[in-house]
Order: structure tokens, then C-alpha cells, then sequence
């Protein structure tokens, strides 16, 4: 723990916050800095909110709440810290601007990662003079509960510096994956939004609801794939053949859906289309609700499964 036991959080919305707390639950010192005049009163509720949780999943380990300290600039914040997770809007004169900011006052040593899912590294390593020490470090939401970080560096990336970045995570209780080359949206999230693309095409082609899309995967796959990966899965389906014997059974199958899956854009109309769908699903509980819902979720299903991972 004590490679990085100072830490800085750039950026204090939903994402940094769960950073905020995930960071303080395993030890560690938290800097915050958010241009937000509310950023502080937010973080310490969302904190307070995480807390209990955090614990129930055994993520806190020797820290406190108290070691949070907030910070009126970037610069500020990351004096010091040797481990700094950014997390501001993904606009590149804004994430540019940041790096200038606080290049020169960072910590000789120090990693920083950023939690960009729709930008590239390439493109984020331009506000750099110099680059070596920042990665990609992109978690889903929300981070103090779900253990994916996608982890990668390139060619101007210094040696060392994405192993030390997966060390961290590791430590603080995630579970890291490499991006070994560089595509828009990296890997979960295009996974993600392949589904959503053909769960979509169902709704709009009249298949099913919007509810009941949700619902075939919550209650189907969902459940399957909290267990283990859709290549994995399919190997065991087969029984002692395999993935060969699967694939033999099913190739003509999948490659008759595959043809069949739709390709299509996000629309005003679209969008419509969907805002009602889940409008209606939601059966008129708000946002709140839905979110202390969905983590209550998440987090029974990380308790329930925790302890045969460790196996």
C-alpha cells in the first residue's frame, strides 16, 4: 500500500466521488479538486453513502472518511500525491488544459490515469510535454462497486508505468484488464454497446418492449455472465467437447444471427422511442431510487461471489 499512499482526484463528479471513497476505504489520503462550488458538500455525502458498503464487500482497510482533503486548484491537489485519477468532462481543451495545469507540480515518480471511456490515449497524450507517466485507467460505473479498470499505455508510455498502474488498482480491490492496441471505446464498453445496439434493433423492429429487453438480460444472460465470460460459457455448454464441439453445433446458428443483427444510429426519434420505454418501466421511481437500487444489487451479488473467487 505504501507505493502510493497519497492520492489525488481530479474531477469530483459520480465518478471521482466512488474514486474518492474506493481510495480512502483502502488507506490511503485523498485530494479532491472539482470546479464545482458544491463539489465538497457532494463527495462527503457520497462518501458517506459508500461507506457502509465498502465495507460490507471488506474494501475498507485501515482507512477513514477523514482523510479526504479538498483542494481550490489542480495543482493544489496534486502536490504530493503519487497516484492521481482524473476525471474531468471528456472534452480535450478541457483535459488539455488540466495537464498543463499540473505537469510541473507533480510528484517525480508519480502515475496518473485517466478515466476517459470515449477519448484515446493518443489523443489525451497531445496536452502532455511529457506523456511517460500517464495511462489509461477507465472504471465503470460506479467504481467503488464494479472491479473492471481497463489499463493501457503505448509507445510513449515509460517502462514500468502500466504494471505500476495495475498494482494499484489491484490493491485498492479492482480487477484490471490490458488494452493491448487502441480502439474507440476500448473493451467493456464496446462489448456493452454491441448489446445495446441489438437490444435496441429489437425494440424498434417490434420484438419486444424496451422493459422486457432489460429483462431477458437481467434474468438471462446478465446472470451468467456475472459468473464468467460469454467465450468461457459457451465452452462449458458444450459438455466435454468444448468450444470445438460448440462451435460446430452452432456456427451455422450464430452466423444466421449475426446476419440478421441490426445496424442503426441514435436518433432524436430514437431516443424518444427509448425515453418512453424506460419511462415506463421505471413505473415512476426516480433516478434516485433506481440508483440505491442498482448498487444494493451490485453489491449482494460482489458479497454472494467474492468468496468463490478467492478460490
Amino acid at each position: 500500500m505504501s507505493e502510493f499512499k497519497s492520492t489525488a482526484v481530479l474531477g469530483a463528479g459520480v465518478i471521482g466521488a466512488s474514486w474518492s471513497a474506493l481510495f480512502l476505504a483502502s488507506g490511503r489520503d485523498v485530494a479532491v479538486h472539482d470546479i464545482s462550488s458544491n463539489a465538497e458538500k457532494s463527495v462527503r455525502e457520497y462518501i458517506d453513502r459508500a461507506w457502509s458498503t465498502l465495507d460490507e464487500l471488506g474494501l475498507v482497510n485501515g482507512g477513514s472518511p477523514d482523510r479526504v482533503r479538498f483542494c481550490r486548484s489542480a495543482r493544489e491537489a496534486v502536490e504530493g500525491a503519487l497516484f492521481v485519477q482524473e476525471n474531468v468532462p471528456e472534452r480535450l481543451a478541457i483535459k488539455h488544459a488540466l495537464y498543463m495545469e499540473i505537469e510541473s507540480g507533480l510528484e517525480r515518480g508519480a502515475v496518473v490515469a485517466t478515466s476517459a471511456s470515449g477519448l484515446t490515449l493518443s489523443e489525451m497524450q497531445v496536452g502532455w510535454k511529457d506523456p511517460s507517466r500517464f495511462v489509461l485507467g477507465h472504471p465503470f460505473n460506479p467504481p467503488h462497486l464494479i472491479p473492471l479498470v481497463e489499463v493501457m499505455g503505448n509507445d510513449r508510455t515509460e517502462d514500468g508505468v502500466v504494471e505500476a498502474a495495475e498494482r494499484f488498482y489491484t490493491a485498492v480491490g479492482k480487477k484490471t484488464i490490458r488494452v493491448n492496441r487502441e480502439v474507440p471505446g476500448h473493451v467493456a464498453n464496446r462489448l456493452q454497446a454491441a448489446v445495446w445496439r441489438e437490444a435496441i434493433h429489437l425494440v424498434t423492429t417490434g420484438v419486444a418492449s424496451v422493459e422486457d429487453v432489460d429483462k431477458a438480460i437481467w434474468a438471462g444472460p446478465g446472470l451468467r455472465w456475472a459468473a464468467m465470460g460469454p467465450t468461457m460459457l459457451f465452452h462449458l455448454g458444450a459438455g466435454e467437447g468444448g468450444l470445438a464441439a460448440f462451435c460446430e453445433r452452432y456456427s451455422e446458428s450464430f452466423n444466421r444471427w449475426w446476419d440478421d443483427l441490426g445496424v442503426l444510429h441514435l436518433d432524436p426519434a430514437l431516443t424518444q422511442t427509448l425515453v418512453t420505454g424506460v419511462t415506463e418501466a421505471a413505473n415512476g421511481q426516480s433516478s434516485g431510487v433506481l440508483s440505491e437500487r442498482r448498487d444494493a444489487l451490485i453489491a449482494s451479488i460482489q458479497k454472494a461471489i467474492a468468496p468463490l473467487r478467492a478460490r
